[in-house]
């Protein structure tokens, strides 16, 4: 169970939000690559990345502190002598030559949100051109896909979108609960095994974590196709110590890879 920590860009800053509202942000860094290379030092290995107004203007806008974290990740894998440590972006990605530029850059996986929902046949050549290196990202409250930074419902249930991705070939599916993003409520167990059970890629739960019980929660259910879990806000706050946090994952799933030395594929 990876423990991905949540790094979203808002006008160059490192920001949450609370239920996708962009008047609603905490600047919790002015420094993007400083935050990305404290969460690896507390052994994260994975991280996420989220161009907040890319997503708000359907193109990217936050490039400038995309490279600057890529090049803090890649400095702390060399210094630690880690073959990879995969960093997964989202936001205003709309099409194949960005998705190109960013993987070039040194993104491991692009997210692709609003762009699946509304192009599917844009997602369906991007998995085809890149194949390993799309990630789904499926934002629903009440099991209904949210688009356009979750500002409109689009009425497509959130398990039928996903087995339709699944055949197109993605490589796995973030899912966000909109209702418990940023709220630190707990996450979607019930919702996030459902969709889990319905597809055979992985899914990556995302929303309302708060605690280190939330982790061990999702840790129990890990089997049926949850692979990690977004950190936010809890994260940011201090409810989860992000490595005591990933050091009780691995005791409970089984996992006993040293943090110093883990390659995601």
């Amino acid at each position: 169970m990876l423990l991905i920590p949540a790094i979203d860009l808002k006008d160059g800053h490192c920001v949450r939000l609370k239920q996708g509202d962009m008047e609603l942000a905490t600047v919790f860094s002015e420094d993007p690559a400083a935050m990305a290379r404290h969460w690896l030092e507390q052994g994260a290995r994975r991280l996420h990345l989220v161009d907040l107004n890319g997503a708000f203007a359907g193109k990217p806008k936050n490039e400038g502190a995309v490279k600057a974290i890529l090049k803090t990740v890649q400095d702390f894998a060399l210094e630690h002598d880690i073959d990879e440590i995969p960093v997964q972006l989202g936001g205003g990605i709309r099409d194949l030559d960005t998705i190109e530029r960013y993987l070039d850059d040194g993104i491991s996986y692009i997210i692709i949100g609003t762009a699946a929902v509304k192009s599917p046949g844009f997602l369906h050549d991007a998995c085809g051109a890149f194949p390993g290196h799309i990630i789904v990202g499926l934002d629903a409250k009440d099991g209904k896909v949210a688009t356009d930074g979750w500002s409109k419902m689009s009425g497509h249930e959130v398990i039928d979108l996903a087995q339709k991705f699944e055949q197109y070939g993605v490589e796995s599916i973030v899912y966000t609960d909109i209702g418990r993003d940023g709220m630190m409520g707990g996450v979607n167990i019930e919702a996030t095994v459902r969709l889990a059970q319905a597809v055979r890629i992985p899914i990556i739960a995302s929303g309302g974590l708060h605690n280190l019980a939330d982790v061990e929660a999702l840790c129990a259910v890990q089997d049926e196709g949850i692979e990690g879990v977004i950190c936010g806000r809890s994260i940011y706050e201090g409810t989860i110590n992000l490595n005591e946090a990933q050091q009780r994952a691995d005791e409970l799933t089984g996992d006993t890879v040293d943090s110093d030395a883990t390659s995601e594929e």
